[in-house]
């Protein structure tokens, strides 16, 4: 297992509650309501066996997948996405996380050749999977494509989520559109079942919402006292610390966990 990276809140691992007051009613949801709550874009192949492996090893942890991704970037990448129901992981929860999908990827072994596990949260401009997740979105900019397109032909759209109506999978997207030609209505209704890939868009009302929940969140947690110094006293490196000195680990973005894995297919594969 490798985790590097500078202290203080992983870029991949930062709090996502979006402002719960947009929609009061998400309030009188349980935990275990949105832990269940069944995702509207499902993975094909490789990635999907991942997925049915990684979703109930994670919700035992109590977290909830949100994406499997098999990628090639100097060799293979499995990506796992996972958050606790309320949108946040923090760097713990993804070394939780990939401590427990390690034995069982290992047991079932759905990938050939070498590759390399990262669990990460979903990060601020996160992948949209589940109807909770645009109505968390609400007031932000996203980025749409649905499977089927519309009466006009388009698949593609790029604005400001305005409402979600509906549920589950038969609810539709209201979105405020700032890619619309002139010719073109401005706000649309966009229907969630048909949905292909959403993510909402970096910016600055994006980043502001997110330290204000991180900072929120940081004021509500309690705080814990200081106990007794039992802790035995710093000591030196003493004489044999030369020999001690470690190789330089490779570094990764802060806040993902990384595992090296050997898959089946014999000898292993390299980027």
């Amino acid at each position: 297992m490798l985790r590097v990276g500078p202290p203080g809140p992983a870029l991949f691992c930062l709090v996502e509650r979006i402002d719960r007051e947009l929609d009061p009613e998400r309030k009188t949801e349980t935990a275990q309501d949105l832990l269940d709550e069944p995702r509207l874009v499902i993975e094909t192949g490789v990635a999907a066996r991942v997925a049915a492996l990684a979703t109930p090893v994670l919700e035992q942890l109590g977290f909830r997948l949100v994406r499997a991704r098999l990628m090639n970037q100097n060799g293979q990448v499995l990506q796992i996405m996972a958050e606790r129901p309320d949108g946040t992981m923090t760097v713990d929860d993804c070394e939780a996380a990939s401590q427990a999908l390690s034995p069982e990827l290992d047991v079932a072994d759905p990938i050939s050749g070498e590759y390399r596990l990262e669990v990460s949260s979903p990060g601020i401009d996160r992948p949209l999977m589940r109807v909770s997740d645009f109505l968390r979105a609400v007031g932000h900019e996203a980025k749409i494509e649905l499977a089927q397109p519309l009466e006009n032909g388009r698949k593609r759209f790029r604005g400001i989520i305005q409402a979600v109506e509906g549920e589950g999978r038969n609810a539709s997207l209201i979105l405020d559109r700032n890619d619309a030609r002139a010719d073109e209505e401005k706000t649309v209704r966009l229907p969630l079942r048909d949905l292909d890939e959403a993510k909402l868009m970096l910016t600055e009302a994006l980043v502001r919402a997110s330290l204000r929940a991180a900072k929120a969140a940081e004021d509500a947690s309690p705080t814990r006292e200081e106990g007794p110094q039992d802790e035995r006293p710093h000591r030196g490196p003493g004489r044999f610390a030369q020999q001690a000195k470690q190789k330089a680990k490779p570094l990764v973005p802060a806040g993902v966990q990384t595992h090296f894995k050997k898959g089946k297919g014999g000898a292993p594969s390299r980027g």
